[in-house]
């Protein structure tokens, strides 16, 4: 018996409390660290761990994260980020009241690379082309005919100060980046927060992605291209702070397609004073379509795209803006970007062509504002509050 008791006290000492980057304070009872490759169905429960490296989960294989768990990143040990392979999973069930927050140790936008994932769902490239390769620094092919790709499921996820440069990647990482993911795929109550490039971004493919937070990142809230046609998208609430480009980049890689994404119930806000990420990079629209982007969004409530002054040169800001003279040919006309249901305040423009020689006309039925419109209808709680403060503001 005293056997028993004295090793009962050595479990109690080794799985000791911890508290959560959450206000809420709960029970961590394991620590530990994580990296890869992860070759075998693995299930981390509630804890406090360590993620090192780029951790990639291989084909065939599942890694599961209880509801509130901690995961830290530190960029004095190099590039880190976790990874799903085509073929992977990943499995995250976090709660509202116990989100599992991926971070790093410095708090700084743009020290790690944040969650990436890949599927072989269709994608349409520069040129047409059904498959590319990644621009994450992984180079890794993504793009195939599996619509029903299942990556697995994100529930109640924070990722905070991503963004970071993976080896020699020619761009930024994102909080969330998404490389072809399939429709069998749950994206439900996401948050990117303080990331250095943007919240969210799509490489084609035909996964939706519900009730998501995109807060405080530097480029875009979120972003898309490769002819990304998800069709279930709801409750995305954009908010800009500090700095921030344009509450939605799209673009479709200069391919005039026959689809495209549906989101309803969009909130795009920009605080006061917020600049662009870069001096000389006037990105600060709400809706910005460009190479042939498109897209069907309703129940829009977006606020603050006024004017920046730069210098000696005044930038007027707008609610949607047509960047180039073939998306306003092929997409606007013909009837492939669809905005109703708008609310406008605190905007420069409703509507504008990136040059004077764009004018923009939408046909009957594709625009439209309502002063009565909501925007995204979100809870609060844990998963959407940091350090205390609410981020749906």
């Amino acid at each position: 018996m005293k056997k028993i008791v004295f090793g009962l006290a050595i479990l109690a000492s080794i799985f000791t409390s911890c508290t959560s980057s959450d206000d809420e304070t709960t029970a961590n009872t394991v620590t530990g660290e994580i990296t890869g490759p992860i070759t075998a169905n693995k299930t981390y429960p509630l804890g406090t761990y360590t993620l090192k490296g780029i951790v990639k989960i291989e084909s065939g294989v599942t890694l599961t994260f209880d509801a509130g768990s901690t995961i830290t990143c530190d960029k004095t040990t190099g590039d880190n980020a976790l990874v799903v392979k085509n073929g992977g999973k990943l499995i995250i069930n976090g709660t509202a009241s116990q989100p599992v927050v991926f971070t790093e140790k410095s708090q700084v936008p743009g020290s790690w690379g944040g969650i990436i994932m890949y599927g072989d769902a269709p994608i349409k490239a520069i040129g047409g082309v059904t498959t590319s390769t990644s621009e994450d620094g992984n180079a890794m092919s993504y793009g195939g005919t599996n619509a029903a790709h299942n990556g697995g499921s994100l529930n109640y996820v924070r990722v905070e100060y991503a963004g970071a440069k993976l080896a020699d990647g020619t761009k930024e990482n994102n909080a969330f980046t998404f490389y072809s993911v399939g429709s069998g795929t749950t994206l439900d109550h996401l948050v990117a927060y303080k990331g250095a490039d943007d919240g969210y971004e799509f490489f084609g493919g035909t996964v939706s992605m519900t009730n998501a937070i995109s807060y405080g990142n530097f480029d875009d809230a979120f972003d898309w291209q490769d002819g990304w046609q998800g069709q279930n998208n709801s409750n995305w609430y954009g908010y800009q702070v500090t700095k921030g480009n344009f509450g939605m980049e799209i673009e479709c890689s200069n391919n005039n397609n026959a689809f495209f994404p549906k989101v309803t119930n969009v909130t795009l806000k920009r605080a006061a004073g917020c600049t662009p990420e870069v001096a000389g990079a006037i990105e600060i629209d709400a809706f910005q379509f460009k190479k042939e982007g498109n897209g069907d969004f309703s129940n829009v409530v977006i606020s603050g795209y006024g004017n920046y002054t730069e210098g000696a040169t005044t930038y007027e800001g707008a609610a949607v803006k047509i960047q180039d003279a073939t998306t306003n040919t092929n997409q606007v006309n013909g009837s492939k970007i669809k905005l109703t249901n708008v609310k406008i305040s605190a905007t420069s423009h409703d509507i504008s062509g990136a040059t004077g020689s764009i004018v923009v006309t939408f046909p009957a039925g594709q625009f439209s504002t309502n002063a009565a419109a909501t925007g995204a209808t979100l809870t609060t709680g844990n998963w959407s509050t940091v350090g205390g403060t609410s981020l749906l503001q």
